[in-house]
């Protein structure tokens, strides 16, 4: 059976978690960015991979944040 995770476990991970959330919201400014200037700027074939990509990020942010719920529930 696992022991629960101290306070200053918690802290210790919700830290990282917390650095590696803003890290995916910038690179998704970065690339809403990058896309809107492509797309002004006549290239629509970049529309698409900075879709997926972006939908990656914030699938990976709902994991970040489901994982948070759970250690919670522990």
């Amino acid at each position: 059976m696992k022991k629960p995770f101290s306070r200053e476990q918690k802290t210790t991970i919700i830290y990282g978690i917390l650095c590696l959330v803003i890290i995916l919201v910038i690179l998704q400014l970065w690339l809403l960015t990058a896309t809107m200037n492509a797309y002004l700027g006549g290239d629509y074939s970049v529309i698409v991979p900075a879709t997926l990509v972006s939908l990656i990020c914030f699938a990976l942010n709902a994991g970040l944040l489901r994982y948070l719920y759970l250690m919670e529930k522990r």
